[in-house]
């Protein structure tokens, strides 16, 4: 279907982009575009660097995230880029812009306790509890986009050799490993779940209860209602959530990081070391409350040790002991 914008060079823009991007992405750039559009009050092919900086800085003002305005400013330098190509322009002056600088966040994780209540809530013999059971299986088990699961068609994986052949971002294919359990609870879903849902013929994997293919809202309202069953916080949880867990995990285990970028599908290795930054913060933790030489003292621990010990008074002795009652005081601190 067209994209309609009313700017001319913009539409032009995204039917190109639309025979290359997902409907989602283009529909993303569109938005962006037309806020962009609505603020210069003309076409957006005549902006100037002078325009994108205003925008830029109202868009600071307006307070939003440093990855929103990035995200924004990326859909003017590919429009830009595309007048270029086409010769309708000789500079991009969206590349011109100074951006602020991104805070890139740590992932959040499900630990591997939370992961397997998580699984273990989608429990039962009825279809859609066995689609439920394969799916949060093979969110964990493979680490995929939910857009990427739900996208799945039957023929996509082999049970047998255990692998999932994955379309991720831009159409790239990627082959990853299945675990044991979450081949196994696919088998069982299609064995036994699959056949009752499957009022349409339809060829994707995961089906809804009218027949139809589940969607990413589907998805999402599944591992809520698991979560809430397994005395997870429902609004923490999410399809992500366990691609984020499946990564850290993997690497608290000792995979190597150019292999779990390859079964993430990402493009660059910067995005796939994040992970390695949360998997040595939770051995910090765990090492702080295991070790028995490297437990953190309470603030009531601390202050019951001062209080033995006496205030220092500056002259070298603490509380009226001699310096060797205090060095004694200063080793158990």
């Amino acid at each position: 279907m067209a994209v309609v914008t009313g700017d001319r060079d913009v539409d032009g823009f995204l039917a190109l982009l639309a025979a290359r991007r997902a409907p989602r992405t283009v529909d993303a750039y569109r938005r962006d575009l037309v806020a962009l559009g609505a603020f210069l009050g003309k076409a957006i092919a005549s902006a100037s660097v002078d325009d994108l900086e205003r925008y830029t800085a109202e868009l600071r003002a307006q307070g939003l995230s440093a990855a929103t305005i990035a995200r924004r400013s990326a859909a003017a330098r590919m429009f830009f880029r595309h007048l270029q190509l086409l010769g309708a322009r000789d500079d991009n002056p969206a590349a011109e812009v100074a951006l602020p600088r991104r805070t890139r966040r740590l992932p959040k994780t499900l630990s591997a306790g939370e992961a397997e209540r998580l699984i273990q809530a989608a429990s039962g013999t009825a279809p859609r509890a066995l689609r439920d059971r394969a799916l949060v299986e093979l969110l964990y088990g493979a680490g995929l986009r939910v857009s990427e699961a739900v996208a799945l068609e039957k023929g996509a994986i082999d049970l047998d050799e255990r692998l999932v052949r994955v379309f991720g971002k831009g159409g790239k294919e990627r082959i990853v490993p299945v675990g044991r359990q979450a081949a196994e609870a696919i088998r069982r879903y299609l064995a036994r779940g699959r056949p009752y849902l499957d009022r349409r013929h339809r060829p994707e994997l995961f089906l809804n209860a009218k027949g139809g293919a589940l969607t990413r809202a589907g998805a999402f309202l599944i591992l809520r209602k698991l979560a809430d069953k397994a005395h997870l916080e429902p609004e923490r949880v999410h399809p992500h959530l366990l691609r984020h867990s499946f990564a850290t995990h993997l690497l608290e285990g000792g995979a190597d990081l150019r292999s779990v970028q390859e079964m993430l599908g990402h493009a660059d290795l910067a995005t796939t070391e994040l992970y390695t930054h949360v998997s040595d913060r939770r051995r910090r933790e765990l090492y702080f409350q295991a070790h028995p030489h490297a437990r953190r003292k309470s603030t009531e621990e601390r202050n019951d040790a001062r209080t033995e010990c006496g205030p220092d008074d500056g002259s070298g002795l603490r509380g009226g002991m001699a310096d060797d009652a205090g060095g004694a005081c200063e080793e158990r601190a």
